[in-house]
């Protein structure tokens, strides 16, 4: 049974979008644009590229090849087009892979021209940009492949960059990976410091209060609730049905895992169970066999190494 709902409610689903749409739908808050005018003033200042002004004959017609130097995924190509704007140059970029793919080591991925003084003014913004995301998209593809068979989708967290959110979520999509919520703002989920205090005999009540609460205040992309024992899970799952979407099972062993999931089938079958903490390559299968549905892991935004990309100038 596939328990991955094409959304809940009527908010967008984020990961019924292509590649595309879904990127227009993440920067469409000036994100990006903000994103861009900072890391020009960064590298500029509002002074310029002194070393280039510096030299003669740097305004000469030039063309550049951006080329992964190492295998994996590649995600940002679509960023160009508005880091170009955003930098005012006349530079023109015809791209030779897309946003998603496989590249092995040494793949070309697209063409700039134009002038040689604006193709360096742009450079290291641009490969900063295109080898995070495709890092991130090069990681998120090794967690969905590790997993196997099992039909667990990987999703991310928010433990993302400051500035960066929709950047990195559009990347862990190229990568194959499940978005989740985008913030604080569109998704309900109450952890273990929201229920902290309140005493275990009264965490049903207390939650499906809450949740009314939640869904009558405007739309939701879901309800998640966090437990950390079986105990938590079995007086979650007494909770009034359809208020509750998924179940996030936070460091719980295999073992446990299998029995969350052995407890969500024969009480509530359509809600979904999210395996959290200390997810790693080496053990996101074991994880995955043991029915859960998804599998959250902030490592792949927060600890995913930058993919090698160059731009050779001739």
């Amino acid at each position: 049974m596939d328990r991955i709902p094409l959304h809940w409610g009527a908010m967008l689903d984020l990961n019924a979008l292509s590649l595309q749409d879904l990127f227009v739908h993440l920067i469409r808050d000036g994100s990006l644009e903000r994103l861009l005018r900072a890391a020009r003033e960064e590298d500029l200042a509002g002074l310029g590229d002194v070393t280039t002004a510096s030299m003669i004959g740097m305004e000469r017609p030039a063309e550049g090849e951006l080329a992964a130097r190492e295998e994996g995924v590649i995600a940002g190509l679509a960023v160009i087009p508005p880091l170009l704007r955003s930098f005012d140059v006349t530079l023109t970029f015809e791209p030779t892979a897309r946003d998603g793919e496989p590249c092995p080591a040494g793949q070309a991925l697209g063409r700039l021209a134009g002038s040689l003084a604006e193709m360096l003014l742009i450079e290291r913004t641009l490969l900063n940009i295109l080898g995070r995301l495709s890092g991130i998209a090069s990681l998120t593809r090794r967690y969905v492949e590790a997993v196997g068979p099992s039909k667990a989708a990987i999703c991310e967290t928010r433990k993302t960059t400051p500035g960066l959110r929709g950047l990195e979520k559009y990347a862990v999509r190229c990568g194959g990976g499940t978005l989740h919520r985008l913030g604080l703002w569109d998704a309900a989920l109450y952890k273990d410091n929201h229920l902290a205090h309140v005493p275990p005999d009264e965490l049903a009540a207390s939650l499906e209060e809450a949740i009314r609460a939640a869904r009558t205040a405007g739309e939701l992309r879901f309800v998640e609730i966090e437990v950390d024992t079986l105990q938590q899970l079995g007086r979650v799952l007494t909770i009034e049905r359809g208020l509750v979407d998924i179940v996030l099972l936070d460091n719980m062993s295999p073992e446990d895992l299998r029995q969350a999931v052995a407890l969500r089938d024969a009480q509530a079958p359509e809600m979904l169970l999210e395996a959290s903490g200390g997810v790693t390559l080496e053990t996101v299968a074991g994880i995955a066999s043991t029915g859960v549905d998804r599998i959250s892991v902030g490592a792949l935004t927060h600890s995913a190494a930058s993919l090698d990309i160059g731009l050779d100038v001739r």
